[in-house]
């Protein structure tokens, strides 16, 4: 399968990251974006808020310049980590009082971060998904099953 350049640095860093112990959720230098961006918090000012998709000024000129960080432009980071941060379990933006997962440097957590992580990078580039392994056993998702049964 061929991936785009962008997909391949990234998979190599946030790989390292979840290796190295490196992948912690709430610090702007070492989450998803934070690795992705080589440990550097900068992309924290394109938005108000940790865990949001909505742009500041800041944010939104960097966008209409068409300007890319590391091959990702300000709105696709902020999805990236808004997807990192969902699927580790965190309710969003990121705030002392809402929801977090108890243990946020679980390796089991992480991973399902990085999993959704990962299906979103391909997304991003349309690519096939590479976490979806419904191919590899044929498998078809039982909703679809269930109205294809109930139409009849």
């Amino acid at each position: 399968m061929e991936t785009t350049t962008r997909f391949n640095l990234a998979i190599n860093k946030l790989y390292h990251a979840f290796h190295s112990d490196a992948l912690l959720p709430e610090c702007c230098k070492q989450c998803a974006v934070g690795n992705i961006l080589d440990q550097k918090d900068t992309w924290k000012h394109l938005s108000d808020d940790h865990g949001t998709t909505t742009l500041n000024y800041i944010g939104q000129v960097h966008q209409n310049l068409g300007r890319r960080f590391n091959g990702y432009t300000p709105l696709e980071l902020l999805q990236i980590e808004t997807t990192f941060l969902k699927a580790c379990g965190y309710s969003l933006p990121l705030h002392h009082k809402n929801k977090k997962p108890i243990n946020p440097t679980d390796k089991d957590i992480l991973f399902n971060g990085l999993t959704a992580v990962v299906s979103y990078l391909c997304k991003l580039d349309c690519i096939p998904d590479v976490m979806d392994c419904s191919k590899l056993f044929k498998y078809r998702k039982v909703k679809a099953l269930k109205t294809e049964v109930l139409k009849a």
